[in-house]
């Protein structure tokens, strides 16, 4: 019976202590946290109001009015942290570690940025969307296409073909698609010497989301003209040949 009334008496004067010790720490943490609040509140108002009058979409008023309010509020953060006696600086280094190890692999047309700071891509010819947090797109390396994207289409044609007449049959072809774009122009010029074949690349430019469509037209439209001129599409061929027989 002694020997509980001492365990609970000491704990008793373990959290007197630490409550002495720790308490206006955590006091003043949680002062500091609130006045944060506050403040982030007010700063992500005005930047809002700021950018009310400037010609931007609203799902990017509200990204950098977020981002405001998160930059404002992870101050007042710290200043609670190292009230606290915490250690930030390994602690910021950490974040940086973890955050250098996070690749963002995602490939698309972006649609939208919503209010919880995130990005939406969509793919062509694909239900549903991607989305991404902006955690792992802050900081890393982003390809941004633009608004019109290189086709990248093979032909092969036989050796005795008109390379002269070849080219001008595929880019009447391309005058022909109303997907494929003018400017800039697309390229057309042979590039590779195959087993069978000559290879003739052709490379137009389209828009984004006629990408896929303009590559299954192109193929179609240039089998069609190469066939009417006579042109040869050879079929990939190998010679065997057994040992100890005639040649």
């Amino acid at each position: 019976m002694n020997d509980q009334a001492a365990t609970i008496s000491h704990a008793k004067d373990t959290l007197v202590d630490l409550a002495i010790r720790f308490g206006p720490r955590l006091l003043a943490a949680v002062v500091i946290l609130i006045v944060g609040v506050i403040v982030s509140n007010w700063v992500s108002r005005w930047v809002t109001q700021f950018l009310g009058y400037r010609e931007l979409e609203p799902p990017v008023r509200v990204l950098l009015a977020r981002i405001a309010w998160a930059f404002c509020f992870g101050v007042f953060a710290l200043m609670a942290l190292q009230n606290l006696g915490v250690e930030l600086l390994p602690l910021l280094a950490g974040l940086g570690v973890v955050g250098a190890g996070v690749a963002l692999a995602t490939q698309g047309v972006l649609s939208n940025i919503v209010a919880g700071l995130t990005i939406i891509f969509s793919k062509p010819f694909r239900v549903g969307e991607y989305v991404v947090p902006n955690r792992k797109v802050v900081g890393e390396i982003l390809h941004n296409y633009g608004r019109i994207r290189q086709v990248e289409v093979s032909i092969g044609v036989a050796y005795e073909s008109d390379l002269g007449v070849v080219i001008d049959l595929i880019r009447g072809v391309l005058r022909a698609n109303p997907r494929v774009l003018q400017d800039p122009p697309p390229v057309v010029q042979p590039t590779q010497f195959g087993d069978s074949s000559i290879s003739i690349a052709v490379k137009p430019w389209v828009a984004v989301q006629d990408q896929v469509q303009a590559t299954g037209e192109i193929y179609a439209a240039v089998l069609v003209a190469l066939r009417a001129r006579g042109v040869v599409i050879p079929p990939p061929q190998r010679e065997v040949r057994l040992i100890g027989q005639p040649a």
